[in-house]
């Protein structure tokens, strides 16, 4: 990413300016930071406020729009500040700086720091609860790149088709050829057991090692439905050679076949993924328009603004709103998701931020303002889907972190009237 060229346009704070202004209640000082580094080192005074948060904090810990506020995060590098000050920025507020240094320049130069043992640990302890427990580092070592689950629920599948379609292509193989050796063994054991084995030449198929070869080689024509006629089937031989016959007609067939689809798979894999890293981002994207929305709603109702217009911009909101709140719920339910934890652990963290958002609006709601069928049928909807929402409900188990959140969607969704 070259931050030189994203920043060129946020407005900035030197580092000799919020030295000087440290302790000026004019201004802000906002640390973008996750709590766990926040907890370890900041500016003194700082409020912790990470991007994920700025929607449902920030008119609680920054009530005041027009005051002045310095962002900032680890070092230039770092991009968090900016997405801190861009979301302040739609929220309405006048006067955000970034000091784009972050904390690395600031323990660089010498000045001082304070963390959790030299702060209050109240606010700390509350940042940390509304961060969650840390994303996981994937195997490659970068953080929530990995699975969002931990484990899939296994439904049994008792028909032998199902059995079938789960297994790869190299493993139904190595099933065809175990099969072919065992049956190959069955047919020799009837052999040395005497009268229920293989009749080769008008003579018995001895217990002996030539007898053993001549069983597999019977076996391997009888599995590719060749049979030359040249070695037939006796007693229980003939019932397993039939059994042989309809199975590894069935594996074979399944094996042709996967290697037939191999190149339409690919291309309608590569397409499902396409499609559903645009779905991904589309939820992304709607729900801060949603969130955007409710706000915007909020201030209405602060500034006692007409009636119609907030009820009607409500109902287009909280309709928008189910829509996403189901395709997340669908996400989470699919049996096939495949979805990095970071991306969902954001999406879960946006609608936490939205169902807050929208919970505390219904609280603000003035009591002229009627609520009409289509935002009640959709507020109860939305409620219904985000319950849903939780460590335990879910067939499969996540990660903590994503547990964190969806047990906090749930809570907040019980709080909506």
């Amino acid at each position: 990413m070259n931050t030189a060229a994203i920043l060129s346009d946020v407005p900035e704070i030197s580092r000799e300016e919020l030295r000087q202004r440290l302790r000026d209640p004019a201004l802000t000082i906002v640390d973008a930071l996750p709590a766990a580094s926040y907890s370890a080192a900041h500016i003194p005074g700082a409020l912790n406020l990470p991007p994920e948060l700025v929607a449902s904090r920030a008119r609680e810990l920054l009530p005041d729009r027009a005051a002045e506020i310095a962002v900032y995060c680890g070092s230039l590098t770092c991009d968090r500040s900016e997405q801190v000050l861009r979301e302040l920025n739609k929220l309405g507020y006048l006067s955000v700086r970034d000091y784009r240094g972050g904390i690395s320049d600031w323990i660089e130069s010498g000045e001082a720091t304070e963390s959790s043992a030299e702060a209050s640990s109240e606010p700390e302890a509350e940042a940390a609860m509304l961060a969650g427990p840390p994303l996981a580092v994937s195997p490659g070592g970068e953080v929530g790149r990995g699975p969002a689950r931990l484990s899939r629920m296994r439904r049994f599948d008792n028909s032998v088709l199902g059995l079938i379609q789960r297994r790869s292509t190299l493993q139904l193989f190595l099933i065809w050829i175990g099969m072919v050796l065992l049956s190959g063994v069955a047919y020799w054991l009837g052999a040395v057991e005497g009268g229920h084995g293989l009749i080769e030449a008008g003579s018995p198929v001895g217990a002996d090692l030539k007898g053993f070869a001549s069983a597999i080689y019977f076996s391997f024509v009888t599995a590719t439905s060749v049979g030359y006629g040249d070695i037939v089937p006796v007693g229980i031989a003939r019932m397993i050679a039939v059994a042989e016959a309809v199975t590894a007609l069935l594996i074979f067939g399944a094996v042709v076949a996967k290697f037939v689809s191999h190149k339409q798979e690919e291309m309608v894999l590569e397409i499902h993924r396409i499609t559903f890293e645009e779905r991904l981002d589309r939820v992304q994207t709607n729900l801060h328009m949603v969130i955007s929305d409710l706000l915007s709603i909020t201030d209405m109702c602060e500034a006692r603004a007409p009636l119609n217009g907030i009820g009607a911009r409500l109902d287009s909101a909280a309709l928008i709103f189910l829509g996403e709140t189901r395709s997340i719920h669908d996400l989470l339910y699919q049996p096939r998701l495949v979805v990095e934890e970071g991306v969902l652990a954001s999406i879960l963290a946006n609608l936490a931020s939205a169902l807050t958002v929208l919970s505390e609006l219904l609280l603000r709601l003035p009591p002229e303002v009627v609520r009409s069928e289509p935002l009640k049928i959709a507020l109860g909807q939305i409620t219904r889907l985000a319950e849903e929402i939780c460590g335990d409900c879910l067939p499969d188990d996540y990660t903590p972190r994503l547990v964190f959140w969806m047990d906090r969607i749930q809570a907040t969704a019980r709080r909506i009237k």
